[in-house]
């Protein structure tokens, strides 16, 4: 028996895979939770335009990360902060704002969450900042970390 399945399940698939299984286990364990639902007509139809649908969506979101990588390319971002003696900061410059910064000076909005800062920066210098901005396309950014005054 062909099912849709609605949410995943171990050992059998994931969310919207159109998966065979047995009959009975599809009518007494799968149907019954909702972690199913039967593969005929109607639902074939929703399944087909609902993966259409997201493959759309996944394939802007891939254009729209080819175009922010394209921008970010080589791009050098300065942030000044308040340093003492020994180039060290008083405080720390985090993937915030490191995001703040690459919005400001290239127009790309990126998510704090997607800045692969390891720890925070601590010392007046440069550094290589990798920033994830689809699962495919990771783009290395050059932060530039200078003393106030």
């Amino acid at each position: 028996m062909k099912v849709i399945l609605t949410k995943d399940v171990a050992k059998v698939g994931k969310d919207g895979k159109i998966v065979a299984v047995a009959a009975g286990f599809a009518r007494n364990y799968l149907m019954p939770r909702g972690l199913a639902k039967d593969a005929v007509g109607g639902a074939l139809k929703q399944h087909a335009h609902h993966k259409a649908s997201e493959d759309k969506k996944s394939a802007q979101l891939l254009a729209d990360a080819e175009k922010s990588q394209a921008m970010l390319e080589g791009k050098t971002v300065t942030i000044t902060a308040k340093a003492g003696a020994g180039e060290r900061l008083y405080g720390s410059i985090t993937s915030a704002d490191i995001a703040d910064a690459v919005k400001a000076s290239s127009g790309v909005s990126v998510d704090k969450r997607k800045v692969q800062l390891m720890d925070p920066i601590r010392a007046v210098g440069t550094f290589h900042v990798p920033i994830k901005l689809h699962r495919d396309i990771t783009v290395e950014v050059t932060v530039s970390v200078q003393k106030a005054g």
